[in-house]
């Protein structure tokens, strides 16, 4: 028997609105951290926070490699454009570098904003405390980060990556 009406598994309708993979990763992480804290308390918050942070070294210590494949240096320079992930539209930032160090100034968030429509702020704050130190970290254990402003208080978040023994930096 012939069969005509095949279909693509893989693609959804033309009529639908796709959904990025950023957003069910955040989706995800809301709902996992929600019922980990809420069985366990604070030990369930600080369980959460270690995931978040051994994730986020495992993440910083590819990016490293990444670097070396490139034939650079796991300094400040190298630190984004060696990055894992894209930034996709649901991501605005400017990226500012200086002499040891890079700043970012973050005006959308794809994370950040579905932490909020979800009302889950507080489990955001888990995940966002806890990823780009400990990705820097991986990265370099030199590399500090500097994360002053956040989306849930101040509606933009900033950071600071900079080299230890760097003095320049406006952080």
């Amino acid at each position: 028997m012939e069969n005509n009406n095949k279909i693509e598994s893989n693609r959804i309708a033309d009529d639908l609105e796709p959904v990025s993979m950023y957003q069910i990763f955040a989706r995800m992480f809301i709902h996992l951290a929600k019922e980990i804290v809420e069985e366990f308390g604070e030990k369930g918050e600080a369980a959460v926070k270690r995931g978040v942070w051994n994730f986020g070294v495992e993440r910083g210590k590819d990016i490293a490699r990444r670097a070396h494949v490139r034939g650079q240096k796991n300094d400040s320079d190298n630190y984004l454009i060696s990055y894992d992930m894209d930034r996709s539209d649901e991501f605005e930032s400017i990226d500012t570098y200086g002499d040891g160090y890079v700043e970012q100034y973050f005006t959308r968030c794809v994370f950040a904003s579905e932490f909020q429509k979800a009302g889950m702020e507080k489990y955001g704050w888990l995940y966002c405390e806890m990823i780009d130190p400990a990705i820097a970290y991986g990265y370099n254990p030199n590399l500090e980060c500097i994360h002053e402003k956040h989306f849930f208080t101040d509606n933009v978040c900033t950071f600071c990556f900079k080299m230890k023994d760097c003095k320049g930096s406006k952080s």
